[in-house]
């Protein structure tokens, strides 16, 4: 499950590695079903783009007995998360990226951008996951090719959002290759903290929904010992087999088909 050296390399050079087909086709049709019958796109909360369009989120920091904590903690992610990062990770956050039609663009940020404040070095990986198709027409994610070789930049509100500095970025953009990354369901992007990435808003009829696990390394835990404001301090996480992703989202999906 972990990394080839070829695809360490890969990921040390460009700052993020694409793995098609990590999850199945079942287990991603398993996982958009669940996602869909639970309504997550119900919960969470949403920013609004520079037009003032909803780009929606949910956000958990601790995974659960379903399946998406069961992807959270599964070997072929979290075992290629360590080798990223090179030492013991735990879970940092999971999300679902709800990206619907007529939904908002997300500017250009880095994910350290966000968490600088709790942690001292960029010692992260994540993990995005595709539900849906991920195509240019609904907003698929766009990244920097090698733009974390950079480091962090300075974030701020950028369009409404809080987003990496734009004279930085603009700077960026003229010498590192923009890569739209499209996807199919169960595909995975490995990438680094520093990776400057953004998303267009969904123009198309479809949904562009996607699954992000978040980890921390071990000796990075959040320096000043706040456990009140999300993202918690090292907390061990217990690895559960692969097929557990299958079983529990067959027993989610049953459970919700019955309430429904």
């Amino acid at each position: 499950m972990s990394l080839t050296k070829s695809e360490l390399e890969t990921y040390r050079t460009a700052g993020y590695l694409l793995v098609p087909s990590l999850l199945s086709s079942q287990e991603a049709e398993v996982l958009l079903e669940v996602a869909v019958l639970g309504k997550i796109d119900k919960m969470g909360r949403a920013a609004e783009d520079s037009e003032g369009r909803a780009a929606k989120l949910n956000l958990w920091d601790h995974p659960g007995d379903d399946m998406f904590g069961a992807i959270a903690s599964s070997p072929r992610v979290v075992e290629r998360c360590e080798a990223i990062v090179g030492e013991e990770v735990y879970h940092w956050h999971s999300k679902m990226m709800l990206k619907d039609p007529g939904t908002g663009a997300w500017e250009w940020h880095q994910d350290y951008g966000y968490w600088y404040d709790a942690c001292l070095y960029p010692r992260f990986a994540s993990c995005f996951i595709a539900a849906h198709p991920a195509t240019r027409r609904n907003g698929c994610l766009q990244v920097l090719r090698g733009s974390h070789h950079a480091g962090r930049l300075e974030h701020g509100v950028v369009n409404g959002q809080t987003g990496a500095d734009p004279s930085r970025v603009e700077q960026l953009l003229t010498r590192h290759e923009r890569v739209y990354v499209e996807m199919a369901p169960g595909d995975a992007l490995f990438f680094h903290p520093n990776l400057l990435h953004r998303s267009d808003a969904n123009h198309s009829e479809n949904p562009r929904w996607a699954l992000i696990c978040c980890y921390n390394a071990r000796s990075n835990s959040r320096f000043d010992g706040r456990t009140d404001a999300g993202h918690p301090p090292y907390t061990p996480l217990t690895q559960v087999p692969d097929s557990a992703i299958l079983d529990r989202g067959l027993r989610d999906l049953g459970r919700l088909q019955r309430a429904s």
